[in-house]
């Protein structure tokens, strides 16, 4: 009899300490702890953006920078690393001079449209945000070297990536299943 009530006892105090930490309501595991300090450590709100025209010794300063002080600090910058890698550069597809598309791209920041079509460019809709299958290396590609009409400097216009090596999924997650 004692050996019954000894396990009777332990199963109840195990169920009683399991119904205590499991029924704690108040704790939440998944709230963010903000304290201490942080940094901004990288920014890429356009892919290749940041890697393209924010020369290396201005990377970790313009990482830093919040997105709202970008174009009045970084545009200049930009411009000469417009014209560095497009010396005949006039305007692009979107009719945006140096300085336009530049004041834009130094805002690194990947802009979201909450109403139409969300894409990075399509000849109609211009950085409405990005889809999976946006092909966004060759829109920026096109706007630096193709010139106002998108035919100039025909080499240069493509990374001549025509796809993912893999489908995108039709429902979340969307992203293709790894190799």
């Amino acid at each position: 009899m004692k050996k019954l009530s000894y396990k009777f006892g332990m199963a109840c105090l195990m169920a009683l300490s399991f119904f205590m930490v499991s029924c704690d309501d108040q704790v939440d595991e998944n709230t963010p702890d903000f304290s201490g300090t942080f940094t901004i450590a990288d920014q890429m709100g356009r892919p290749g953006v940041n890697t393209v025209f924010v020369p290396a010794n201005k990377k970790d300063e313009f990482n830093q920078t919040m997105p709202a002080e970008q174009a009045a600090k970084f545009q200049s910058v930009f411009e000469a690393s417009l014209k560095g890698v497009n010396p005949g550069y006039t305007t692009n597809a979107l009719g945006l001079d140096a300085t336009t598309f530049t004041t834009i791209l130094a805002t690194d920041v990947l802009s979201v449209s909450t109403k139409g079509k969300t894409t990075f460019f399509d000849g109609t809709n211009v950085l409405t945000g990005r889809a999976l299958n946006d092909d966004v290396i060759d829109v920026e590609l096109l706007l630096i070297f193709g010139g106002p009409d998108g035919s100039m400097n025909p080499g240069l216009t493509s990374d001549n990536v025509d796809g993912n090596d893999k489908e995108f999924l039709s429902t979340f997650p969307y992203l293709a299943s790894p190799w």
